[in-house]
């Protein structure tokens, strides 16, 4: 069973220039935005941290307006669905940009972070 939107852990962080959450039904959805690298993966890693923070967490980042991804941001990425998996949840990664395809793919991460075209709430407006 699905935690809803009483019962979830904790408030998540405040949106930052990187990282921003919301809620879309069931899911926590974490929007990374820019360059996710060395100097901005923390930014990324609070609202990971705080969205696998509850029981069976379910965890959508979405990685459609990121510039830039690189090995800093892969490890707060699977530092996270690591969490979440102990929490008897998952995360997921909505991508729709080749680029990301071919790191995760270029990585051995394909297998662990398929990417999904969009998150649940899209096309119901």
């Amino acid at each position: 069973m699905t935690p809803d939107a009483d019962d979830r852990a904790s408030e998540p962080p405040a949106a930052n220039p990187n990282a921003r959450t919301r809620f879309e039904g069931r899911f926590t959805v974490v929007v990374a935005v820019g360059e996710i690298d060395l100097a901005t993966a923390g930014a990324l890693g609070e609202h990971l941290d705080a969205a696998t923070a509850g029981p069976q967490p379910d965890v959508l980042v979405d990685l459609r307006c990121v510039e830039f991804f690189d090995c800093s941001g892969l490890r707060v990425l699977c530092r996270a669905e690591a969490r979440a998996r102990e929490r008897g949840g998952r995360l997921r990664v909505v991508s729709d940009q080749p680029r990301i395809r071919r790191l995760l793919a270029g990585t051995g991460l394909l297998k662990r972070f398929p990417p999904l075209p969009g998150t649940s709430g899209e096309g119901r407006r």
